[in-house]
């Protein structure tokens, strides 16, 4: 046999070196574009250069790479004896990948795609994109099952007595969508009813479905949403006025979504998929916007056609970790949509009360904007005043408003610190936040003063990041004779917070998951609340990977609640700040709110704002829907 002549390129090409070398690129993504050269057998730059752009765009959570945004654009400067490094233009680069065996169209089965729009992606990239738009797609046309109109009027009475206000009842309609519906979204922001909204609502399909109850799973990205999404909703139905047979139909558990996807241990697959799929009649998803596109694709395929999924979340909280903005994309983030003429009548026909539905309609077209219900009143704060006007401004990115607001004198529940103060008073606020909790012996106890005070942080590095913080509560502790003097960062004690970093289903145990250290019979063990508002305990050597948590980031905080957050932005600019960032760090606190930052930082935060690039936004609402065939995705969760 005759061996197939490649020709030969440096290791890797002189120019992504250079990139690398100036931070640009990481290792991954030149080894990714040299691979790609070699399969295309190119020594031109144009090909690998886009390969690894696009490798660098998909870890920095874009789904795709917009060859036009960056086309003509500078990389790297010129440096002694080197050019300057320019993308090539766009006709020409399009030209290039288009002659290229290693790049495609949709549809094509090649490393690289691009489409019409000049976004480039990687393949398993388009097809989670395309998996989840026809999946969407076909969920959004209403149900044909007549609803029991009869019966609807008396659970809407019992669950959602009418008010006098003159604004329309969103949580009632968001009731009635999930019930005419198989696709519900359900975006607000804290203390907006979501959990209490969509226990009221499984009430309301569980009595529709008279003797034959529906298969409901809830479930959510991490362990710790997951546990809070059941307590909310346990809290909720023990006071619904409905049969004990309703209550029971509704879960008393929630699980991970990697939990509920069951993996097959020591592989990379998932025992439900598009050849398994789940026994659901019914999917309740919380926190939403924390699921990537990846993860969410591999879920909508797991969940039979006729199942309806109901996704809660605040569309305007950071996006996942992963690549996409899966929320924001559904909802048309930052664009309002009103309902079409005919579900607005159908509403109008089910619901009976004329100020529970809003006026304005959007034409005659159905479509996603019926599948949609932003909740808009919080419960919980003021939208005039305090930690509600304060979020507000900040989701619009009003510096000023936001800065005066800190600054108000008449807001108690509001405190803005200048970094380089009086370092003692940062260590009075930790102090006074921590200090109590290492009297107390009970576990359960211990945990619920925990999730009364958190350190939220905006980095992880630097002298206002995890790292640092952490270590500084510990001398602060030490000092103090809270607590013992440690020998090595990891020695444990009496009412140290450890947060899980790793999943470990056989311990059931979560990232995220929040533990703390007891003293039971001159013995240390760290428990960890159970959901049900118990705890149970395990023995320190069989945890899995953890750190110290009394400073967490931001990013982690997701999915959790506070009634006092003491919030840390840096000394100086990182690309991790933006409003997004800032309203999440906000948000996660119920009662009160301490901020330590420049008001220069506080300005440069609020005029970022995350822009995560993919096509899932445009074929859920400016495209038409896309083919009727299903990509057939891997089956295994991180392929």
């Amino acid at each position: 046999m005759t061996a197939v002549k490649t020709k030969t390129h440096p290791q890797p090409y002189p120019l992504l070196q250079r990139l690398q070398d100036g931070g640009l690129l990481t290792a991954l993504d030149v080894h990714f574009a040299v691979f790609i050269g070699k399969l295309a057998q190119t020594e031109d730059d144009p090909v690998p250069l886009a390969a690894a752009l696009v490798s660098r765009a998909t870890g920095q959570g874009n789904v795709c790479l917009d060859l036009a945004e960056v086309a003509d654009t500078v990389l790297a400067a010129p440096q002694a004896g080197l050019p300057v490094i320019h993308c090539p233009g766009l006709s020409r680069w399009r030209q290039h990948l288009d002659r290229t065996p290693v790049a495609g169209r949709p549809g094509d089965d090649r490393p690289l795609i691009l489409d019409d729009h000049h976004r480039l992606y990687l393949k398993r990239y388009r097809d989670y994109e395309d998996t989840l738009a026809t999946a969407l797609h076909k969920r959004i046309a209403p149900l044909r099952t007549p609803v029991d109109e009869a019966r609807l009027q008396d659970g809407l009475q019992r669950f959602f007595p009418p008010d006098q206000t003159a604004t329309a009842d969103r949580q009632l309609l968001a009731a009635v969508t999930a019930l005419t519906r198989r696709l519900c979204i359900i975006s607000g922001g804290p203390g907006t009813g979501k959990t209490t909204t969509v226990a009221k609502l499984l009430a309301l399909l569980v009595e529709q479905a008279g003797s034959t109850p529906p298969r409901i799973f809830l479930t959510a990205p991490t362990g710790k949403a997951a546990a809070r999404l059941i307590e909310a909703v346990n809290a909720v139905k023990a006071t619904l006025d409905c049969a004990p047979a309703v209550k029971s139909a509704i879960p008393d558990d929630a699980a991970t979504i990697h939990r509920l996807l069951r993996p097959v241990p020591d592989t990379p697959f998932f025992q439900h998929n598009r050849e398994n799929l789940m026994p659901a009649d019914v999917l309740v998803v919380d926190e939403a916007s924390m699921v990537d596109l990846a993860l969410m694709a591999k879920l909508v395929q797991a969940l039979p056609e006729t199942a309806r999924l109901i996704l809660l979340g605040d569309k305007d909280q950071l996006s996942s970790v992963e690549a996409g903005s899966v929320l924001g994309d559904i909802c048309d983030r930052n664009q309002s949509h009103c309902f079409s003429n005919p579900f607005h009548k159908q509403l109008q026909q089910l619901i009976s009360r004329p100020k529970a539905v809003p006026s304005q309609t959007a034409g005659t077209r159905p479509g996603l904007q019926d599948n949609i219900i932003l909740l808009e009143k919080s419960y919980r704060f003021d939208s005039r005043r305090g930690i509600g006007a304060l979020s507000r401004a900040v989701n619009a990115g009003h510096s000023d408003q936001a800065a005066a607001i800190l600054e108000d004198p008449n807001e108690p529940h509001l405190q803005w610190r200048q970094p380089t103060g009086d370092p003692e008073t940062l260590n009075r606020v930790i102090l006074d936040g921590y200090r109590q909790g290492f009297a107390l012996t009970d576990p359960r106890a211990a945990l619920n003063h925990f999730n009364r005070f958190q350190i939220l942080c905006a980095v992880n590095i630097g002298p206002w990041g995890v790292e640092r913080i952490n270590r500084q509560v510990e001398r602060l502790l030490q000092k103090k004779e809270i607590i013992p003097r440690l020998r090595t960062e990891q020695t444990l004690y009496h009412g140290k917070p450890l947060m899980i970093t790793v999943n470990d289903y056989r311990l059931g145990l979560f990232n995220g998951d929040i533990g703390i250290v007891m003293t039971e019979a001159d013995r240390l063990y760290v428990y960890f609340s159970d959901g049900q508002g118990q705890t149970r305990r395990v023995l320190p050597g069989r945890l899995p990977a953890y750190v110290t948590a009394y400073a967490l980031t931001i990013h982690k905080s997701q999915g959790s609640e506070f009634d006092q957050v003491l919030l840390l932005l840096p000394d100086k600019d990182y690309p991790v700040l933006s409003r997004e960032l800032l309203y999440t760090g906000i948000t996660r606190t119920k009662k009160a709110l301490t901020l330590f930052s420049s008001r220069t930082i506080l300005e440069t935060t609020l005029k970022k704002q995350i822009k995560r690039t993919s096509g899932l936004r445009d074929a859920l609402w400016r495209k038409p829907a896309p083919a009727s065939r299903q990509m057939l995705l891997p089956l295994g969760p991180n392929t």
